[in-house]
């Protein structure tokens, strides 16, 4: 696939060693991407680790996405350092656990505006603030994370589906308004995978059970599967592809159970 030899890209999402935004810092990197990775809080120690797994010392910065200022720190370091950006990765996503836990229909407003901000606002803020930097190279990729309960009701996913909905609606307006400059805006819709995330929904297991039964594979996807979908957005094999929301869950979408 795609050779991302003097390509850089910045990751943002990445927590510890399971999170997808890890796995894709290391498919492109392994391609030769030059990456920026960011940590939120408490993981500094774990980005700081991994990073020293990858071929190029990436840069490792703070980034609490919903502050503008930091995002603008952010990029504003990223261009000094690299004078450019060819693909941004927005992994973050976040909803109060008690938001996950109650019924639905008790949603708080403060506890909607939490996820919506962070886990779609952001990808909104990243793409606006990463503009003047894909022009400086004729263009970039953006590249965001989804699920399927964006589009039907899981146990427990509650307002974090409604976000995930708005985030999806949000590649569509995104990657209309900024193809002309050569932008591209694609999401990956994983199916259920053991992360930090994943690990807030209570029965999260029950999930990965449905999955592996009655996904056309029988199985779960692993995290170097949906990886490579995105390196594959990421990189100019996928040249022609925006505005797409890429389904990557053993075809578990496709079923009417």
């Amino acid at each position: 696939m795609g050779d991302f030899t003097g390509k850089h890209g910045l990751i943002v999402g990445v927590a510890n060693k399971r999170s997808i935004s890890w796995a894709i810092a290391q498919a492109v990197a392994r391609r030769g991407a030059r990456l920026a990775l960011t940590y939120q809080g408490r993981f500094e120690e774990h980005v700081n680790d991994l990073s020293q797994g990858l071929e190029q010392p990436p840069l490792v910065l703070p980034c609490d996405v919903s502050s503008d200022a930091e995002i603008a720190s952010v990029f504003e370091k990223v261009d000094q350092e690299f004078g450019g950006l060819d693909f941004v990765v927005h992994g973050a996503a976040f909803a109060p656990r008690e938001e996950l836990e109650a019924p639905f229909v008790n949603t708080t407003r403060d506890g909607f505006r939490i996820a919506m901000d962070i886990s779609a606002y952001s990808l909104i803020a990243l793409t606006r603030a990463a503009m003047p930097l894909f022009e400086k190279r004729g263009g970039g990729s953006v590249v965001t994370l989804s699920y399927l309960g964006s589009q039907r009701v899981f146990p427990n996913y509650n307002v974090m589906g409604v976000a995930k909905a708005a985030l999806e609606a949000a590649v569509r307006y995104l990657a209309a308004d900024v193809g002309p400059k050569g932008v591209r805006v694609n999401a990956v819709s994983a199916g259920p995978i053991k992360t930090l995330a994943a690990a807030g929904i209570k029965g999260f297991s029950n999930i990965l059970h449905v999955y592996s039964d009655r996904a056309p594979l029988r199985r779960n996807v692993e995290t170097g599967e949906v990886a490579e979908a995105c390196a594959f957005l990421l990189s100019d094999a996928g040249r022609a592809v925006t505005g797409e929301v890429l389904l990557v869950d053993a075809g578990y979408h496709v079923t009417g159970m």
